[in-house]
């Protein structure tokens, strides 16, 4: 099983083997552009365009695999953490699931997809067990598997983007000092339109916020300046034919912007919670890897900075293009997640 990861520019794959040892093995991973308004807010526009685009990126990344493993955006998502009592059957915990979730639906349950896991045992050991609900409306799940079957996909699992890139998170952590036990971790995923942050420490979410700020406004600013269309904007952008001022007029000021939003999403952190401080910043997302971006987050937050790469400690297959997978493995970090589903039992 493969990941396949879709956002409003672009669509992206990941697959992972284990080699005998037991390591991951990066066996494929490509990603494909969207053209602007193929995907808005989560949602398919162009259910053609976008199929087409997920049939050449399988074709591109050179992959056997059929089955995959795709997410939805959070805010197409309900999820809900309820305290069940421990010993039930697998039909008594489904009808006390179906009975919880409704209180918590604003929809028919007839029109939603609904999927329970069990977290573990309470921390009051009560002998009850803690549940995680997830619900979506049926039409947005069936519309991305929809798009995996126009692929000549065989769509396996539906997850939620930002806990499949936690799950691509939770191995980067564990390399911090202490395996990172304890580390309060700011991960921000810079997207097109928005900027997204959540705030973990053990496997646990403390905090998440949405910010509308992202890759987009950079591309708005270089049409600005340049009297660039859109197109020609994002193409520059991408192959780095830009002007020479490009870096001080345009990249410069983009950059203490983005640095600002991180740092007023951590104030708003600090400031609804009791905490006061975070171990580390992760950048993930198209924009992370601009340049002097994890230094200038720093300088200005105090914190240590780093961009996220999922591969890291990987092997990488010899088909693979190592040096450019690695200068956009900050962009693969929710692909890597749904990927890593394969294994997960």
């Amino acid at each position: 099983m493969f990941g396949l990861d879709f956002s409003s520019s672009s669509v992206k794959l990941v697959e992972l083997g284990q080699d005998k040892a037991g390591r991951y093995v990066l066996d494929n991973c490509a990603n494909f552009p969207l053209e602007r308004g193929w995907i808005s807010d989560g949602n398919v526009e162009k259910f053609d365009e976008v199929a087409e685009a997920v049939r050449r990126l399988v074709k591109k990344s050179g992959t056997k695999t059929r089955n995959v493993a795709m997410a939805l955006p959070p805010s197409s998502v309900i999820t809900k953490k309820i305290v069940l009592p421990g010993g039930l059957t697998d039909q008594e915990l489904e009808q006390q699931v179906e009975s919880e979730a409704s209180q918590y639906i604003p929809f028919p349950l007839d029109e939603v997809s609904l999927d329970f896991c069990i977290m573990g045992p309470t921390a009051n050991a009560s002998g009850d067990i803690e549940v995680l609900i997830a619900a979506s409306r049926r039409e947005k799940v069936q519309d991305i598997q929809g798009l995996a079957e126009a692929a000549g996909l065989k769509p396996v699992i539906v997850d939620v983007e930002s806990y499949a890139s936690r799950l691509a998170t939770g191995r980067l952590i564990a390399n911090l000092p202490n395996q990172g036990v304890g580390s309060i971790v700011a991960l921000f995923e810079v997207g097109s339109m928005t900027t997204s942050m959540q705030v973990l420490r053990d496997d646990e979410l403390l905090y998440d916020r949405d910010q509308a700020f992202g890759g987009a406004q950079l591309t708005q600013m270089i049409m600005r300046q340049y009297g660039f269309s859109n197109e020609e904007a994002e193409a520059k952008k991408r192959d780095g034919t830009l002007p020479e001022d490009f870096s001080s007029l345009v990249l410069q000021p983009f950059v203490e912007s983005l640095v600002q939003e991180v740092g007023r999403a951590l104030q708003f952190f600090f400031t609804s919670t009791t905490y006061n401080k975070v171990d580390a910043v992760m950048l993930a997302g198209g924009s992370s890897v601009l340049p002097g971006l994890t230094t200038a987050v720093t300088r200005q937050t105090g914190f240590a900075c780093t961009l996220v790469n999922p591969f890291e400690g990987m092997e990488v297959a010899a088909n693979v293009r190592v040096e450019q997978i690695m200068r956009e493995a900050p962009t693969y970090l929710t692909a890597c997640g749904l990927a890593l589903r394969r294994f997960m039992k």
